[in-house]
C-alpha cells in the first residue's frame, strides 16, 4: 500500500529530488524514458514516490532543455562537466534551500530503481536522530547511497568535495558525515525473494524487470 502523507514536528514532508542525469552507457538510450510495463520508468518512480513527500523535482545533468516533465520542474546540475551523481545531489540541496527554505533535509532516488519501499521516506526519518545525519538506505548487506535523506546544510561542503576530489564516490563523501544506515527487508514473492533496489542497468535487467512487475502485480502501479 502506498504510503499517505502526513506531516508533524518529526517527521515534517521533505522535497524529493530524482536524479535522470546518467549517461546510460550500457542501457545505450536514457533510462528515464524507457518503459516498462506500459509505463515510462520516469512515471513510475515519480507514481511511487510522490506519497511520500512534499514536492517531485527532476534533475537532469547538463543543460537541461526541459523547463518541466509531466508538471514537475526540471533542473540542471548547478557544476558542469557531467561531475556524476553527486553534483546531482548538490543541484538537489541548492534546490531545495531555494525552494523550501525550512526543510533541513532533501530526499534522493535514481530513476532506474523502479520497486523501491513505499516507506523509504518515513523510515529513513525515523532513524535520524540529529539535523546534521545522512539517513542511507540498504538492504540484504548492500548499501544503496543514492537512496537518501541528505542535509542540504552539508552543500558548500559537498560542492568543494566535487570540484577537488577527483574520483567523487558518494560513499567515500557520506562515510566524512554523521550518517545512520536504514536496513530494508527483502520482499518475498511466490517466486523467491526479491530485493526492492533492484536497479536496471541494461537490457537484460529491463526483461528481468518486466518479470517481477508481473510477480509483484505492479503492472498498473
Amino acid at each position: 500500500m502506498p504510503t499517505v502523507k502526513t506531516s508533524d514536528a518529526r517527521h515534517p514532508l521533505w522535497p524529493a529530488v530524482i536524479l535522470a542525469g546518467g549517461l546510460s552507457r550500457r542501457m545505450g538510450q536514457p533510462k528515464s524514458g524507457l518503459s516498462l510495463g506500459g509505463k515510462t520508468m520516469l512515471s513510475r518512480i515519480v507514481g511511487r514516490l510522490q506519497p511520500q513527500v512534499a514536492s517531485v523535482t527532476i534533475n537532469l545533468n547538463g543543460a537541461a532543455e526541459q523547463i518541466a516533465i509531466d508538471g514537475h520542474p526540471v533542473i540542471a546540475d548547478t557544476v558542469p562537466g557531467f561531475l556524476g551523481p553527486l553534483a546531482g545531489v548538490l543541484t538537489a540541496m541548492r534546490h531545495a534551500v531555494a525552494t523550501t527554505p525550512a526543510a533541513s533535509h532533501v530526499l534522493i532516488v535514481p530513476t532506474d530503481t523502479p520497486f523501491f519501499p513505499h516507506d523509504l521516506t518515513q523510515r529513513l526519518a525515523d532513524a535520524m536522530t540529529g539535523h546534521e545525519q545522512i539517513a542511507v538506505a540498504s538492504c540484504d548487506g548492500a548499501l544503496h547511497p543514492l537512496f537518501a535523506l541528505w542535509p542540504v546544510a552539508l552543500a558548500d561542503d559537498l560542492e568543494h568535495w566535487i570540484t577537488t576530489d577527483p574520483k567523487r564516490r558518494v560513499r567515500a563523501f557520506i562515510e566524512r558525515h554523521p550518517n545512520v544506515t536504514v536496513d530494508f527487508p527483502m520482499t518475498t514473492t511466490t517466486s523467491g525473494v526479491f530485493d526492492p533496489f533492484f536497479n536496471i542497468n541494461t537490457p537484460d535487467d529491463l526483461l528481468q524487470a518486466e518479470k517481477w512487475l508481473r510477480i509483484l502485480g505492479e503492472n498498473a502501479a
